[in-house]
């Protein structure tokens, strides 16, 4: 039986997801396709707090297609004005929102089998995984990347400067001399996010070979 055939308890949509898993990543790494992923949240707890907003677009050969993005609100039954003044999502506000199935649906049909990146990328992929267990369905599959994790392999290591344990997405934009303009809102931080990646992965390449066993 194969991986399709065993996921046949699931909706269809999921089915076509695991499925896209048979199509092998591409072996020359020009040629691999990465979702830059931010999720705004009602919160942290990835238990008890709901996804707000999904944005995520496609880095391919290096460059950003911004033609082909993700840009999702869902509709909230859990709601914390308290984090209003981070995201500006009102919990009536004019977003066109849509069911948190709907959203999973389509993030699905969006990342397929390819490489996900996101900042502090645990918190993300976990708040998908929390809404995809809401539904009955098993966690994400695909390979993720973590652009805090990776920016600290791009510093020099020295007994003088110690490397802080955790780097948010403004320290990268300052570093990196991004724009924040459109900072707090998830296509907007996904924007961020993949400029980053791009400038990390012009560091690494200077010390070694751009692969992605080299960015695990």
């Amino acid at each position: 039986m194969g991986i399709f055939d065993r996921s046949s308890k699931y909706p269809d949509y999921w089915q076509v997801y695991v499925k896209s898993f048979k199509r092998p990543l591409e072996k020359d790494f020009n040629k691999l396709t990465f979702v830059v992923l931010d999720t705004e949240t009602t919160g942290f707890d990835k238990t008890n707090d709901r996804i707000l907003s999904i944005g995520a677009l496609k880095i391919q050969g290096n460059r950003i297609n911004v033609d082909d993005i993700l840009d999702v609100y869902i509709s909230q039954e859990t709601f914390n004005k308290e984090s209003v003044p981070i995201h500006g999502i009102l919990r009536n506000g004019q977003q066109d929102c849509i069911s948190e199935e709907v959203a999973m649906k389509k993030f699905l049909g969006y990342v397929e089998n390819h490489i996900i990146v996101a900042h502090h990328a645990g918190f993300d992929i976990g708040m998908i995984n929390s809404a995809l267990k809401r539904l009955g369905l098993p966690k994400l599959k695909n390979t993720p990347l973590d652009t805090g994790v990776l920016y600290k392999k791009t510093l020099l290591k020295s007994y003088l400067v110690q490397p802080k344990e955790h780097y948010s997405l403004d320290d990268l934009a300052e570093k990196f001399l991004i724009s924040k303009k459109d900072r707090h809102t998830a296509l907007g931080d996904a924007y961020i996010t993949a400029l980053a990646f791009l400038k990390i992965l012009v560091k690494i390449k200077e010390k070694k070979e751009l692969s992605l066993r080299n960015l695990k």
